[in-house]
């Protein structure tokens, strides 16, 4: 099972990734800052600094239709937000 689940490319993490030189990922929700940081360096081969760590739990929706309340539930899913060593970047759009 693979650690890093996707990068987070929005217009705000782009920004950090810019100026701050932070990068954020969605992961496994069992996995923790080593293996976090770990799995950066092999698959980015860059170095890591910091690692920052957050749990969204998933939350129950409900919407009013014409045959009824529909009821929904969105994904729980843990982010981590990567700081690199001075000089490091990643590029995610060199293979577009």
């Amino acid at each position: 099972m693979s650690i890093i689940l996707k990068p987070i490319i929005t217009e705000k993490m782009t920004q950090m990734g810019e100026k701050l030189n932070r990068y954020g990922f969605l992961v496994d929700k069992s996995s923790n800052k080593l293996q976090i940081k770990k799995a950066i360096k092999d698959i980015y081969g860059v170095e890591v600094s910091d690692i920052n760590t957050m749990t969204y739990p998933g939350k129950k929706k409900t919407r009013y239709s014409k045959s009824g309340f529909i009821n929904g539930k969105s994904n729980a899913y843990k982010k981590a937000i990567v700081t690199l060593a001075k000089g490091e970047t990643i590029d995610f759009y060199s293979n577009i």
